[in-house]
């Protein structure tokens, strides 16, 4: 097994330990989530070049990269719905958006046929992990701070604010268009052979 194959499977186990820690009523805990859900994304972005620069991109790697990324958003907007700061509609949406979309890619590798990630899918991932990230930064931050004022703004944009449910539509239509994008590309591809 590669070196970047090997920092996907990583990424996978570090997913249900971030989830873990980040449900912890312990705020060491729950910082130490943060660092966890830091290195998973790193992980994410050092594989990707690793492979490139050594050309160890293989097809295994191909299916097990973006595959890790959903299983690490999917435990983060998990997270986020129980703490009410997604929708569960939301949530069910990209996970079975992921689902689908990581057993219909399992079923092509099977017959052999292998489609890479698309752009608009690597920038809904790029997307849905900074948004994650920056969330979680302010969850940390309003644990960090005590300040009432700062904790009020926090939680309001967190649980009120229509800019942050506009953000998560935003990820949640992205989602679904990503979606949509594979099974064009994906019936093009099996026209064409």
């Amino acid at each position: 097994m590669t070196f970047p194959n090997q920092l996907s499977i990583v990424r996978i186990i570090l997913s249900p330990v971030f989830l873990f820690l980040a449900l912890s009523d312990d705020v060491i805990l729950f910082r130490l989530s943060f660092i966890v859900y830091l290195i998973a994304t790193i992980t994410d972005w050092y594989d990707g070049w690793y492979a490139r620069k050594y050309k160890t991109i293989t097809r295994m790697g191909i299916f097990l990269d973006p595959f890790a990324d959903k299983v690490l958003t999917t435990f983060a907007f998990i997270f986020f719905y129980i703490n009410r700061i997604m929708p569960l509609w939301m949530l069910i949406i990209i996970a079975a958006r992921d689902l689908i979309v990581t057993l219909l890619r399992s079923y092509d590798e099977f017959r052999g046929i292998t489609l890479k990630t698309s752009y608009i899918a690597k920038v809904k991932t790029f997307i849905q992990m900074t948004y994650i990230f920056v969330i979680l930064v302010l969850m940390n931050f309003e644990k960090i701070i005590q300040d009432n004022s700062v904790s009020k703004v926090i939680n309001y944009f967190l649980y009120e604010s229509d800019i942050n449910f506009l953000l998560l539509l935003l990820i949640t239509i992205l989602t679904i268009y990503s979606g949509l994008e594979y099974f064009f590309v994906k019936t093009r591809k099996v026209e064409n052979n």
